[in-house]
């Protein structure tokens, strides 16, 4: 029994060491809050990166103005060939208003079919 207690309290001890030790930004994420997109900019495939058979996803983080406008953007993943392309199309989309910011976290798929 003193095993399993222990067992428990380090398990719990840490758990809490690893939530406070998350970057704030990841405990901020509010998920419940997706805001539908009103209007869309698909991203130029740069030359580049078709050139060199470069594809794959990339994944924008984007802080959304009440009013629906982005405010700005952060790269989360995805090749450095293809980011600046994707950041910009994303920064020319609008959402729709919401009541407050909102962040969200969008996805884009080079294929290279484009």
């Amino acid at each position: 029994m003193k095993t399993v207690n222990r067992v428990l309290r380090f398990t719990l001890l840490t758990l809490a060491v690893a939530i406070l030790l998350l970057p704030a930004g990841l405990m901020a994420q509010d998920s419940t809050v997706k805001r539908k997109i009103s209007h869309r900019v698909v991203p130029d495939y740069p030359a580049v990166a078709r050139q060199m058979n470069i594809t794959g996803k990339v994944k924008i983080e984007a802080l959304v103005e009440p009013d629906g406008h982005v405010k700005s953007t952060r790269a989360v993943g995805g090749s450095p060939l293809l980011v600046e392309s994707a950041e910009k199309a994303l920064k020319n989309w609008k959402f729709e208003p919401g009541p407050k910011e909102t962040t969200e976290i969008i996805e884009f798929d080079f294929t290279g079919q484009q």
